[in-house]
C-alpha cells in the first residue's frame, strides 16, 4: 500500500468521525434506523470475533481456542474485570492446548 493511499484512508477515517460530531445536533435519526445501526454493530463484532476464534490459515482453528474464547466471553458477562478474563481465555486455550487438544 503506497503512502497516498494511507493518507487518503486516514484523512477519510477522520472526515468521517469528525461529521458525526458535527451534524450530531442536525440530524435526528429515527429510533427504529438507531436500534438497526447498533445492532449491525453488534452483528459485525460477533462475526469478527467467531472468524478469528474458529479459523487459522483458511481452516478450522481446533477446540482449544473457541473454549478459551468461550469460556473469556463467559467471563466478561459476569463482569470480571479484564484482566482476568484475558488471564482465564489464554489459561484454558494453553491448558488445553498441553492436554493435547488441537
Amino acid at each position: 500500500m503506497t503512502w497516498a493511499a494511507v493518507l487518503a484512508l486516514a484523512a477519510g477515517t477522520y472526515l468521517v468521525r469528525l461529521s458525526g460530531i458535527v451534524l450530531r445536533k442536525r440530524v435526528t435519526l429515527p429510533e427504529r434506523v438507531a436500534r438497526l445501526t447498533d445492532l449491525g454493530a453488534t452483528a459485525l463484532l460477533v462475526a469478527l470475533v467467531a472468524t478469528a476464534a474458529l479459523t487459522e490459515a483458511g481452516g478450522f482453528a481446533g477446540w482449544a481456542r473457541p473454549a478459551g474464547v468461550l469460556v473469556g466471553g463467559a467471563a466478561a458477562l459476569l463482569k470480571v474485570p479484564f484482566v482476568l478474563v484475558v488471564v482465564l481465555a489464554a489459561g484454558t486455550t494453553a491448558a488445553l492446548r498441553a492436554l493435547g487438544v488441537p
